[in-house]
């Protein structure tokens, strides 16, 4: 069946209605996902506004069980069929399969790097004072910034990405370490100070990638074929393979495991590492890839050989890991 075939049969559906938390990011990203639908489909969309508790409670994300808190919510309004579809940053979308529920398409992934917010433009990692106060929510991060600084101090921060540059500006914190792309989406990118390399400093998996959820019964039916027009190959395959790996170490969104995928399709590089608390250990596994990893036995196969690696390696001595114990 042609492009155009299923573009037509996707404008079954009158109109679509897509659940979005109701931060500045969320709504930007799932503006930018509708938009995409409709340029494709001509269906218009219609943003449903849902409330998670990761809007509402105050605690530590990693005490509250990492981001995943977000996508609970969105979730079980897709399934009550409160909207067709809902818009999850990957990074914060937990690996474990949620029943009746799948990933209809990953649009074209936005920067995968971390970056370091300060005072200016060019505040760099290096250049900050003995002991100053970095602020980030996230265990990886944590270990990654003391593995280079360990003369630094770390505290969590909370809230979007507006009151965590407030924070910053106030003085509670001297720099803070962010997703780049959550910044470019919104623009305030004019904040970005260092930007980190993926070799050195890999990310969540699924950094910088959006996951469109739908309900399985309709992935076969209109909604699920409006949605497959806006999927990108590449950035699907890749954030899935980082996922995969995640999944296998039973790691969860917010432990402290860096992935990533890099470079051009023909010379892509996988970068796996796990890191001890504080940052003083890690264990690393990399690979060339050559396929391009559309199946999901090509990513569960370079997934394992991954996870063996790192689990060699002693990953399961120095990070909270649950299913590898051996």
């Amino acid at each position: 069946m042609t492009a155009g075939t299923h573009a037509a049969d996707a404008t079954d559906v009158p109109v679509l209605r897509l659940g979005t938390r109701a931060s500045l990011l969320a709504t930007t990203q799932s503006r930018h996902v509708a938009d995409a639908i409709t340029d494709a489909t001509g269906i218009p969309v219609e943003l449903v506004e849902i409330t998670t508790d990761g809007d509402v409670l105050t605690g530590s994300l990693a005490q509250m069980g990492g981001t995943g808190v977000f996508a609970t919510a969105l979730r079980e309004a897709l399934l009550r069929g409160d909207c067709d579809l809902v818009v999850h940053s990957m990074k914060d979308l937990p690996t474990a399969p949620y029943p009746g529920l799948t990933i209809g398409a990953v649009p074209p992934r936005a920067p995968q790097r971390d970056v370091l917010c300060g005072p200016t433009a060019q505040t760099t990692l290096d250049g900050l004072p003995e002991g100053a106060v970095i602020g980030t929510g996230s265990p990886r991060r944590v270990a990654q910034v003391l593995r280079r600084r360990p003369d630094l101090r770390v505290r969590d921060i909370r809230g979007n990405i507006d009151t965590r540059l407030r924070k910053m500006r106030d003085g509670d914190y001297d720099a803070i370490v962010l997703a780049e792309a959550g910044l470019r989406r919104i623009e305030r990118d004019g904040v970005i100070g260092e930007v980190f390399g993926l070799d050195r400093w890999p990310t969540s998996a699924g950094q910088g990638a959006l996951a469109v959820e739908i309900r399985t019964v309709d992935l076969d039916g209109p909604i699920g074929r409006a949605v497959a027009l806006i999927d990108d190959a590449e950035s699907s395959s890749r954030a899935l393979l980082e996922r995969a790996v995640l999944r296998r170490l039973e790691a969860g969104c917010a432990a402290p495991v860096g992935i990533s995928v890099t470079g051009l399709a023909a010379e892509s590089v996988f970068v796996a590492e796990v890191y001890a608390p504080g940052g003083d250990r890690t264990v690393r596994a990399q690979r060339a890839l050559r396929a391009d990893l559309t199946s999901e036995g090509e990513r569960e196969s370079v997934a394992a050989d991954v996870v063996a690696e790192l689990l060699d390696g002693g990953a399961a001595d120095i990070a909270d890991l649950p299913g590898t114990s051996r």
